[in-house]
């Protein structure tokens, strides 16, 4: 027996099953391996219907949405999100318990017996964001501008103080 054998899709672009010698007499979808592959696909796919979450193909978009860039200067923190066809009125901005959290909920415009195929996500959204000790909320501020969401939390001074430089030598001790 090959090694190939045990193999159940091939290392080429296609990525289609290889096919099982034919002295051995069995076609590709009685192949071991290539069933176990397929059952675990299932398996995983059932898991993620169970809480909600689309199947292996929006995975990512579906755990990081919306996407959001930090920034932090001694000054402030900065977040900036990503919301595209959202407005304003549409987004709840809240911190609390050191967590900055925002919310939403994307509506779609069309039926969807008028909708023939998209790509476009709707829904209910949540993303919480862990804060560091010392943020200022009571200052601090958001603005949307063209589907992009800032929000600038300034940090207090004795968020300053508690900082501690660490000097990095450069020869080994």
């Amino acid at each position: 027996m090959a090694f190939r054998d045990l193999i159940p899709w091939s290392r080429q672009e296609n990525r289609l099953p290889v096919p099982v010698s034919a002295e051995r007499g069995r076609d590709n979808d009685t192949h071991p391996l290539l069933s176990l592959h397929r059952e675990v696909n299932r398996l995983f796919d059932d898991v993620f219907r169970g809480f909600g979450v689309p199947a292996f193909a929006g995975l990512d978009r579906a755990a990081g949405w919306p996407h959001v860039e930090l920034g932090e200067t001694d000054k402030e923190i900065r977040v900036t999100a990503e919301l595209p066809g959202l407005d304003e009125k549409e987004v709840e901005i809240t911190v609390e318990d050191g967590a900055l959290t925002l919310r939403g909920e994307k509506r779609s415009e069309v039926e969807d017996k008028d909708r023939g195929y998209s790509e476009r996500s709707y829904g209910r959204f949540e993303r919480r964001i862990g804060l560091p000790k010392g943020v200022d909320r009571d200052q601090a501020n958001a603005t949307f501008r063209n589907g992009v969401l800032t929000v600038t939390l300034p940090k207090t001074e004795a968020a300053n103080e508690n900082v501690r430089r660490i000097p990095v030598n450069g020869k080994a001790a």
